[in-house]
């Protein structure tokens, strides 16, 4: 596994053997910050399941100003931490060891700022765990955790098929790369015929 592009460009990430992690392919991972381009720099960005923090990691690479990584399973964040330890990585990160949904709810209960407000979310919950995505899509799309246009991107098998609509977050793309499926929301606190990411 390795970062794809920007600042830590081709270096490698490690990964647990006989750990029940599922990281997002390289393929699939480029089509995602392709689609993203410009919006990751200089956001916040928070990285749901982190696992091993390919996604965080490529975020930062890729010029994001702070990056959240919340993984529950202690063995696994230990894992985080070398990939960030190996990349000189000291600033710019948060680590939350706990539960997806908690680790929300804390971070929404902080004191809520343009600056502290997240710019775009990744959730990649276990497949089989699919309330999962309804319990943390609800929850964001009533928060005041996002920023006005945030984008939120699930992670799911293709054969799911997410809601358009939770609460303000709006469905506005849908992109499928084998078994597996992209599905992006935009956070509109207020109705706007403008959708960048519509096909």
């Amino acid at each position: 596994m390795r970062i794809i592009a920007g600042k830590f460009r081709s270096r490698q990430l490690k990964s647990l053997k006989g750990l029940s992690l599922r990281p997002t392919s390289d393929r699939l991972r480029e089509t995602l910050f392709n689609v993203l381009g410009d919006l990751v720099v200089g956001a916040r960005f928070v990285d749901l399941f982190a696992g091993t923090g390919a996604i965080g990691i490529e975020a930062l690479s890729r010029g994001a100003r702070e990056v959240v990584f919340v993984e529950k399973h202690a063995p696994t964040m230990a894992l985080l931490k070398k990939n960030l330890e190996s990349l000189e990585i000291h600033n710019g990160v948060r680590l939350l060891t706990k539960d997806a949904l908690h680790a929300l709810e804390q971070l929404a209960a902080e004191p809520a700022t343009e600056s502290t407000r997240v710019d775009i979310l990744f959730l990649d919950p276990p497949y089989a765990e699919k309330d999962q995505y309804t319990e943390i899509l609800s929850f964001l799309g009533e928060s005041n955790l996002l920023a006005n246009g945030a984008v939120v991107i699930s992670e799911h098998l293709r054969s799911l098929e997410l809601p358009e609509t939770f609460g303000k977050l709006e469905r506005v793309r849908v992109l499928r790369q084998g078994d597996a499926a992209l599905t992006f929301y935009r956070y509109r606190p207020t109705s706007s015929p403008e959708n960048p990411h519509s096909e």
